[in-house]
């Protein structure tokens, strides 16, 4: 029976979400990011052209909350034009949270699951 992706609920108190892109849609991916921490207030990481930690791809990090949760995720889905989108809560369990509670908008991406305690 083939895994069935889950549609992100709002249960936990904080949470990242990785945008995944590659050299081509670099830029767009970008804008996206910035536009999101200028639109939500939110905390913007670095732009990524290299994995970094359990995320195969390049990517960016945004950090937000549960107050934010549902208008930025919809914003999210709807202004990704095709990006995966990567959203996990921060329970202080990063196995369980990159796994057991994470979440995708678009394509689900085989993650670097060997970095955490196992």
């Amino acid at each position: 029976m083939a895994d069935q992706i889950q549609r992100p609920i709002n249960s936990h108190k904080a949470y990242h979400a990785h945008v995944y892109y590659e050299k081509e849609t670099l830029a767009f991916a970008s804008n996206l990011c910035v536009e999101a921490g200028r639109k939500f207030g939110l905390k913007v990481g670095r732009i990524h052209e290299q994995p970094v930690g359990p995320h195969p791809m390049w990517s960016c990090q945004i950090l937000f909350g549960t107050r934010d949760f549902d208008s930025f995720v919809s914003w999210l889905d709807e202004n990704r034009e095709g990006l995966t989108i990567f959203i996990h809560p921060m329970t202080g369990n990063d196995l369980e949270d990159h796994t057991k509670y994470a979440y995708w908008l678009g394509d689900s991406v085989e993650l670097n699951l060997s970095i955490f305690d196992v």
